[in-house]
């Protein structure tokens, strides 16, 4: 069974929902997956975002916010009975399957960083690529973090892809860190800007696949915007991704 939503007011069950898509929207607008028709709720409130058996939760910069059990945020890992509140509504999460992240795994987006003037930042010369766990750090430890350099993806290990006998691969075009690899290896993989642009790479028994996350603005795959739905990535596909462009290959 798919995880699902109960939404509820003031204990009274209005509606339940299937979380069988892998990027489903919360908000005011009738285009929304979930739609909630109160002036307290954005047109865009949230997205939830389903790989496999995980779900994550994303505000889509909200006017009034989102709480989960009480506290509010801007990015949360759902796990089961997690009640989201979006003004006066409830939303509770069911899910009664394993999940293969952690709350942490999540929190760590590979950050890219498109060509800046020196003059634009401070620390503008900290690199392109970077990895940190977005909210969780002061300011100066992500700075530090950001000044590693080092690539890291989330979710848990998992094996080559066996269907193509190649380890998955994306490689950075431009910028501070162009010419650099990412392998694939894990399940799931974060990438792109916080508060800008977002996406995930989700890691599938028959390929691997980017879904939008966060963002006003798509990510463009070969030219073509990717807009709400998955889209399955080929060898070669070019992801323009937070003003960075990268290339998806297999290699030996």
């Amino acid at each position: 069974m798919p995880a699902k939503l109960i939404l509820s007011m003031d204990g009274v069950v209005l509606q339940e929902y299937a979380l069988n898509k892998e990027r489903m929207t919360i908000g005011r607008k009738a285009h929304n997956d979930v739609v909630i028709d109160n002036l307290a709720v954005s047109g865009e409130h949230a997205a939830i975002v389903t790989i496999q058996n995980d779900s994550f939760l994303e505000d889509m910069d909200s006017t009034n916010g989102v709480t989960v059990n009480g506290i509010a945020t801007k990015k949360h890992f759902l796990q089961n009975n997690d009640v989201v509140e979006i003004g006066k509504y409830k939303l509770k999460y069911l899910n009664d399957q394993p999940t293969q992240t952690t709350a942490a795994d999540f929190e760590r987006t590979m950050i890219l960083r498109s060509p800046v003037k020196p003059a634009a930042a401070a620390h503008a010369d900290l690199g392109g690529i970077t990895n940190t766990q977005v909210g969780l750090k002061p300011a100066i430890k992500a700075v530090q973090a950001e000044a590693t350099g080092k690539f890291e993806t989330t979710g848990s290990p998992s094996a080559p892809d066996s269907s193509a006998g190649h380890v998955a691969v994306v490689q950075i075009l431009n910028g501070p860190n162009s010419g650099k690899e990412l392998e694939l290896v894990k399940n799931l993989t974060t990438l792109g800007k916080p508060g800008v642009q977002v996406a995930v790479l989700a890691r599938r028994p028959h390929g691997f696949f980017i879904t939008h996350v966060e963002g006003t603005s798509y990510p463009v795959v070969n030219g073509e915007s990717l807009g709400e739905h998955p889209r399955q990535l080929n060898d070669h596909d070019i992801i323009e991704l937070a003003g960075i462009k990268m290339e998806f290959y297999f290699k030996s």
